[in-house]
């Protein structure tokens, strides 16, 4: 801790890379060039109401058949933009890119690193002035770093995850990352531009009283024992705290986030529309599992633990059971009753 009693990211980052030996500095550089995007994206979520021609859709789709928000492209455009300038990354997977982007600076190319990410989580909320989020995932390449990285290098199962993070951009705007030894929050001070740390060695509390789901979804739901957990939420049981508080955002991060804090559980299930699960595997339920697990939590598509999962698309879809310890387990035996 410095003398003025804040500790910077940029300074934490600096102080923990003594934690791997190996490392010559470029996992640090490439988590110091998120927190600079995030920066830039914080301001213009902030602001949002102000600008014109910010809020409201492109009129484009994506990849997934989503209309893509205006913010979404902005996001995308600055963190492709940090990413690809400093030379520490090989390329990016992108929610908003049917492709990888494969970066051919003479830097890039020798890069170790490369990056999955959702530049911009729940943006459809920003219209209406709610928590949206960046989330980002990152992973030690496999190719020959004297060549351009290939498919190989993105398709890696979650715990290979070198760092994984998020950004919640909210009341207040929060970078939260893990490198595999614990998880740490950092909140933006605005008045010096430093993410500073907040939430030290963060443990997810092992049973909350809160789930987060679409309710709107029930009958779609193709797993009875998901339905039966609702019950099970809904009932009165005052020794064990139920009924549960429903509490859904439709912004991801922000409803892990809480999670996270305060304990609880987060659950996107396969529905008769979306038979393998809607969110994606590897930008949004990889990083958040590898952060879920290191604060204590458990994540799970209901049959298998998620950073086993073994990708074949970079856009793959899942289904996702996501929180604290005991309500993971609790809803996944209702699910393979």
């Amino acid at each position: 801790m410095n003398v003025s009693g804040i500790t910077t990211l940029d300074e934490f980052i600096i102080k923990k890379q003594a934690d791997f030996p190996y490392s010559t500095g470029e996992l640090s550089r490439l988590l110091r060039d998120i927190g600079f995007a995030a920066k830039i994206v914080h301001r213009e979520v902030n602001k949002a109401g102000l600008i014109r021609n910010i809020l409201g859709k492109t009129g484009n789709t994506n990849v997934q058949g989503e209309e893509v928000q205006k913010l979404d492209s902005y996001a995308n455009e600055k963190f492709l933009n940090a990413l690809e300038l400093d030379g520490e990354c090989a390329g990016v997977v992108s929610e908003e890119n049917e492709e990888p982007i494969i970066f051919d600076h003479k830097n890039s190319i020798s890069s170790k690193y490369i990056i999955a990410m959702d530049p911009l989580d729940g943006s459809s909320n920003i219209d209406v002035n709610v928590s949206v989020g960046t989330i980002f995932s990152i992973y030690r390449r496999k190719s020959d770093p004297n060549s351009k990285c290939t498919m190989e290098d993105f398709l890696q199962s979650g715990i290979n995850q070198a760092a994984a993070g998020y950004v919640i951009y909210g009341s207040s705007t929060m970078l939260v990352y893990t490198t595999g030894r614990g998880v740490n929050g950092f909140t933006l001070d605005p008045s010096i531009g430093e993410f500073c740390l907040s939430h030290e060695n963060i443990q997810m509390p092992q049973q909350g009283n809160t789930y987060s789901i679409n309710f709107g979804n029930y009958a779609r739901f193709l797993s009875p024992g998901v339905k039966k957990y609702l019950d099970y939420c809904n009932e009165v049981d005052p020794e064990t705290g139920r009924p549960y508080s429903m509490r859904y955002v439709g912004s991801m991060v922000a409803d892990i986030h809480r999670s996270i804090l305060k304990g609880g559980i987060f659950m996107y299930p396969p529905t008769d529309d979306a038979p393998e699960g809607k969110l994606r595997l590897l930008y949004e339920c990889n990083p958040l599992a590898y952060i879920v697990e290191q604060a204590g939590g458990v994540a799970s598509s209901g049959t298998k633990r998620i950073l086993d999962i073994e990708p074949k698309d970079i856009h793959q879809r899942v289904s996702i059971y996501i929180g604290s310890y005991n309500m993971v387990n609790r809803v996944l035996n209702f699910v393979n009753e």
